[in-house]
């Protein structure tokens, strides 16, 4: 690989000569100022030429105040008369391109009235873009000009960022965060995105594909900003490594503190803005795939062992956090969720308690926190409860998360306000509901259809949704339950009382 480059935690400063920290300027883009009338009379009309900075200077040797990358300009007061015949031109265009000099541009009068043919043609065998500037135009109008355009592209810098944050932070949003965020990052990059595991297989990727030779260079990258397998042994290594492969860039970023992902980006070009855009992709993705060691992980752990060992649920809660709790039941609408999607909808809803179950995601969340619709999920959401009432709760989500897709709607309660089944005792209520019910014991499909048909007023289709069954299927169970129980189904009042019971029962 071709001159790898990494970046520590503690940044030292790069023993070769940097240039200034500001937005390139196109040349092209400066000789296309009309206003400027500037003409390229020697050196390669290479459309990659940038300058980062305007300089005038009359000193023989101005290479020492030289920071790299600007266009030099002088009136030619320092050359000497006899500067063709003595060489003088080669020794001086050597020492700005020594300097890091990008280009020079040569005001034509008051001091000469043409460009000298020996610097000419110095600028040609040497490779320095040279620029005649006619006598009109002043050597401050040339720098006000280029630092406008160096302020331009800082805002288009600043505005691509911008946008690309956004976009990025929408994609960690979606029901599948990993893949879309890779896809936006190579997206904006206009390359490719690889997240490699712990092992150094890759997880994930998107984007434009590359040759076998530039995924090896990529992967054998990835391997120096991961961390070792016994770090106590190994030196810190750094958090990001840039590389150059068959003109192809390479970056790879160390997700997280040690947990051994790692954000690889490869694309054809490394302009400004890119390691801001893929660094804010990183940190995204270290939390998307990041384990939380802290104290409070320690406790949930500490809960599930002692729920394992057989401790209640008003023992092991404490251990939690303090107070109620809400139960929501999601399910994404396109794919199945993931590890990765649960976590971050746990996330977004403010909890770490969660557990994916089949097509259904659970989360267990502080009653303080109002849970609210998100893109991509359908979602059910309990009553507030206690310990001991968990298990009801998670059977109101199931039944809210089921009316919610049923009716076709982001996000549904369960009612928590007092009803007038509140007014009969409960163990009075407990004895009707199971009289009432008896021909439907043992037949616990049965009992689910007519309440499931029951909640959605009678509707066969929604109802058919909520149960993932065929509408015939709901309309031979109700049929049968209104069989069983020997009674009219269109009689508001019986149903009524049926849902007084189911919800008793």
């Amino acid at each position: 690989m071709e001159g790898t480059h990494t970046m520590p935690e503690t940044i030292t400063p790069a023993p070769a000569p940097a240039v200034p920290p500001t937005p390139p300027v196109p040349l092209q883009a400066l000789l296309a100022r009309e206003d400027l009338a500037l003409r390229q009379i020697a050196g390669p009309a290479d459309p990659g030429t940038v300058i980062h900075g305007a300089h005038t200077s009359e000193m023989t040797d101005p290479s020492p105040y030289l920071l790299g990358g600007e266009l030099l300009l002088t009136a030619g007061v320092h050359i000497p008369e006899a500067a063709e015949a003595e060489g003088y031109f080669a020794g001086y265009v050597s020492r700005i391109v020594a300097g890091g000099g990008a280009a020079l541009g040569f005001g034509v009068a008051p001091v000469h009235d043409t460009v000298p043919p020996a610097l000419v043609a110095a600028c040609e065998q040497q490779g320095l873009p040279l620029l005649e500037v006619p006598p009109h135009t002043t050597f401050s109008a040339v720098a006000r000009a280029v630092w406008q355009l160096m302020a331009q592209a800082r805002l288009a810098e600043l505005r691509r960022v911008t946008e690309a944050q956004q976009s990025l932070a929408a994609a960690a949003a979606r029901p599948d965060p990993i893949p879309s965020v890779l896809r936006r990052l190579s997206q904006h990059l206009s390359g490719r995105a690889v997240l490699y595991g712990p092992d150094g297989t890759e997880v994930a990727g998107a984007g434009r594909e590359t040759p076998p030779e530039v995924r090896a260079a990529l992967a054998g990258l990835a391997g120096v900003v991961r961390p070792a397998s016994h770090p106590a042994k190994a030196p810190a290594h750094p958090a990001s490594a840039t590389d150059t492969h068959g003109g192809v860039h390479l970056a790879v970023y160390a997700l997280g503190a040690g947990e051994g992902f790692v954000l690889g980006v490869a694309g054809p070009r490394r302009e400004a803005g890119d390691h801001t855009i893929a660094s804010v992709a990183a940190v995204l993705l270290a939390l998307l795939t990041g384990e939380h060691h802290s104290g409070a992980g320690a406790a949930r752990s500490s809960a599930l062992v002692r729920l394992l060992l057989g401790a209640p649920p008003e023992e092991v809660a404490p251990l939690l956090g303090a107070g109620r709790r809400l139960v929501v039941h999601a399910r994404p609408e396109a794919q199945a969720p993931d590890p990765v999607a649960a976590s971050a909808l746990g996330a977004a809803l403010g909890s770490p308690l969660v557990d994916l179950a089949g097509e259904t995601v659970r989360v267990l969340v502080p009653a303080d926190r109002v849970p609210q619709p998100q893109p991509g999920w359908t979602l059910g959401v309990s009553a507030p409860a206690e310990p001991r009432e968990w298990p009801a709760a998670d059977t109101q989500a199931a039944r809210a998360l089921a009316r919610a897709r049923a009716t076709r709607v982001p996000l549904l309660r369960h009612a928590a306000r007092p009803a007038l089944a509140d007014l009969v005792p409960a163990a009075d209520a407990e004895t009707h509901a199971r009289t009432l019910l008896a021909p439907l014991a043992g037949q616990p499909a049965l009992a689910e259809t007519l309440r499931a048909w029951l909640s959605l007023h009678g509707s066969w289709d929604r109802t058919a949704v909520a149960l993932g069954v065929h509408r015939n299927t709901v309309r031979q169970r109700v049929a049968r339950c209104a069989a069983l129980l020997e009674t009219d189904l269109d009689d508001p009042d019986v149903r009524m009382e049926l849902w007084f019971a189911l919800r008793r029962g």
